[in-house]
């Protein structure tokens, strides 16, 4: 038996401690100045949520994290960016930021109006993460079916937000021709100024049908009724809750439904 010292303690102790600590930053960055034995813990839950803002603060973290291989968004589950218009091709490529966060179930992205969002593509993080769940994008300039496109590249997603950010309009709409379908068994909410009827379309055409659970829609145009019915006709066999809310002229419809 080989003899260790008095103040040895086994890793899963430390463990232990590091993960009471898990909602405390602060403290989590001191506990990787105690020993390098204790940093992957720490980058664990130090790194669990990720949010780039801006352009300046995406490059400063491929900066700070040149190496995929030594990258902490290993440990990233949750990723927040705010700067679509600063994500290139190349970023997706073998050795980019995008794939080094390997490990998201939760996917927000978010696009303004700017010069430069016209341009924006989503196919850098096409399946970027094979665990993915959860993705919600506010679309202002993007083409809804680039959204589901995204969609239909995560075979696990089961949650999808789409909102239009008060814009409405769907640029430059163009063909989708699914050959894949993701899992769709959580929630689908829609919350859409107008322009129902074309993202409902796309989501009626995926190969595999729709299987949610939960169904929360919110549109300003009243003829919408119709593309929401579908939606619910569609998801008849798992549906539990409904939540529908419609805008038309001064007066707001609600409807809601649930089974339990």
């Amino acid at each position: 038996m080989s003899a260790v010292g008095p103040g040895y303690l086994p890793p899963e102790i430390h463990d232990s401690v590091v993960d009471l600590l898990h909602n405390q930053p602060k403290t989590l960055k001191q506990c990787c100045l105690v020993s390098k034995s204790w940093v992957p813990r720490t980058r664990k839950h130090l790194f669990g949520i990720i949010t780039i803002p801006t352009g300046r603060s995406l490059e400063a973290w491929k900066r700070t994290f040149p190496n995929p291989a030594n990258s902490p968004a290993y440990h990233t589950h949750h990723l927040f960016i705010y700067c679509l218009h600063a994500v290139k091709t190349g970023d997706a490529e073998v050795g980019g930021w995008i794939r080094t966060f390997c490990n998201v179930v939760d996917l927000f992205l978010w696009s303004g109006v700017g010069p430069d969002d016209r341009e924006i593509s989503l196919v850098p993080f096409h399946n970027f993460s094979p665990v993915l769940k959860s993705l919600r994008i506010i679309i202002r300039s993007i083409p809804r079916s680039r959204t589901l496109e995204l969609a239909c590249s995560f075979p696990l997603l089961e949650d999808l937000f789409v909102g239009d950010g008060g814009n409405g309009s769907d640029l430059g709409q163009g063909g989708f021709e699914p050959s894949t379908s993701p899992a769709l068994t959580g929630t689908l909410d829609l919350n859409l100024q107008r322009g129902m009827e074309h993202i409902v379309r796309l989501l009626l055409s995926l190969p595999n049908g729709l299987h949610f659970w939960k169904l929360i829609c919110k549109s300003e145009v009243e003829e919408d009724d119709s593309w929401m019915i579908a939606l619910v006709e569609a998801c008849c066999d798992t549906l539990e809750c409904v939540d529908v809310q419609v805008w038309h002229g001064a007066f707001l419809r609600i409807l809601r439904w649930d089974q339990g």
